[in-house]
């Protein structure tokens, strides 16, 4: 098939290259010039195993090519040219409403108008509120070309990938395809199972935009346990991850690890978008959602009474991590920043360490520099690069170990686990 990929971002990219390697035609739509000129010179520009690779092979092939898009119509890609069009466009969560931003996903639709001609597959991945296939899809197509009416098929089928994983996760994960019609889903199935392992289950698009913010709203609703359970701890005096490590010991409990918070562009924020439809009856993942936005504080905290027990007038932090999770750049809803800027905004003189970022908005440090001259260590992201730091380099500092990353080690002096 002939096939537009809209937004070449953390799971937009990857599936170009998936499908590109599965044999289709693929160019990749986005508004960043440097996403675009990346891929044209057959390189991925962000960090993930495999895909500079992939990306690679598939623009040496003639199966990958990536144009601009924006308002106007995107560049050499002639109305028509698509079968199908698949939307990989974010959309973040107000953090003062807790409401969707569909911007990005109106925008993207917005400039497919003038390509379409009547025919075609339209596939919304990106995790969106009950409702956005046929609100913020269909309905703004139809608006504007009423022509078209009954005669494109709409599918929603979310993304099932994590970064650090995604290229296998995409091909081996289950999907599921959900359209506004059966001959809509039978046409999204037909496209997943062309390079798919996993099982492609069909279902209706409302079952399927449900079923993806249940996946992550359940995740962060065990994360708060954790994160919770790890204040109770630190009140009592008592290791929580022991406490967890023994309570999982029992065949029908199986309690997640605490962390710093809860980061990524799915967990941290696809629970809002079911308390948008239902306000009213969604007290727990409210509550959730509470928890684990405000342990980045918590953390905060430990490690300024930590900085404040060394007795130096200006003691130093290394910050171990800024990424969401381990080994990635990612840095989406990341709780390891918030903490970074509640330091920094107290006062603490910062050694900053994200070995998978060359730059950051504060100065970066090589680890081994930042653990030597700090005063107080405080870990945020467990980056295996974290864990070859030698023997011995944590002598005599407190640990705030927020990701339990040197747990078993006995030259740190724990803060917190």
């Amino acid at each position: 098939m002939r096939i537009a990929v809209v937004g070449l971002g953390y799971m937009g990219l990857p599936m170009a290259a998936v499908l590109a390697r599965a044999g289709h035609q693929v160019v990749g739509i986005d508004i960043r010039p440097a996403a675009v000129a990346a891929v044209n010179a057959g390189q991925a520009d962000f960090s993930e195993p495999g895909l500079n690779d992939l990306v690679a092979s598939a623009h040496a092939s003639g199966r990958l090519r990536a144009v601009l898009g924006g308002a106007a119509l995107p560049q050499n890609l002639e109305k028509g040219w698509a079968e199908a069009y698949v939307l990989s466009l974010p959309t973040p969560v107000d953090h003062v409403t807790h409401t969707a931003d569909m911007g990005a996903v109106r925008a993207g639709v917005q400039s497919l108008i003038p390509l379409l001609q009547g025919g075609e597959l339209i596939v919304l991945e990106s995790t969106s509120p009950l409702g956005a296939t046929e609100t913020d899809v269909r309905q703004v197509i139809e608006a504007a070309r009423p022509e078209l009416g009954g005669n494109i098929d709409y599918v929603f089928c979310p993304e099932r990938a994590i970064p650090g994983n995604t290229l296998h996760e995409m091909v081996h994960n289950d999907r599921l395809v959900g359209g506004l019609t059966e001959a809509a889903t039978a046409r999204g199935v037909a496209l997943y199972q062309s390079f798919c392992q996993g099982t492609v289950l069909a279902c209706s698009a409302g079952e399927a935009e449900l079923v993806k913010l249940v996946e992550n709203a359940s995740r962060d609703v065990q994360i708060a346990f954790a994160n919770e359970l790890s204040l109770v701890c630190q009140t009592l005096g008592l290791n929580v991850r022991r406490i967890i490590e023994l309570a999982n010991r029992h065949p029908r409990v199986n309690i997640l690890q605490p962390a710093a918070g809860v980061g990524g562009h799915c967990i941290a924020v696809d629970p809002w978008f079911i308390v948008q439809a239902a306000p009213a009856l969604t007290p727990l993942l409210q509550t959730a959602r509470r928890v684990n936005d405000a342990k980045p504080q918590w953390v905060a905290q430990q490690v300024l009474a930590a900085a404040k027990a060394t007795g130096q007038a200006k003691p130093v932090v290394a910050a171990l991590g800024l990424a969401y999770k381990p080994d990635v750049d990612d840095l989406r809803e990341s709780p390891s920043i918030a903490v970074v800027e509640a330091l920094a905004k107290a006062g603490l003189e910062l050694r900053v360490v994200e070995p998978h970022l060359s730059t950051w908005t504060m100065p970066l440090t090589p680890l081994e520099q930042a653990v030597r001259e700090a005063d107080v260590v405080v870990t945020l992201t467990a980056h295996s690069a974290f864990k070859r730091l030698p023997e011995g380099a944590l002598a005599g500092k407190p640990v705030v170990d927020a990701v339990g990353l040197f747990a078993g080690r006995a030259d740190a002096l724990r803060v917190v686990m």
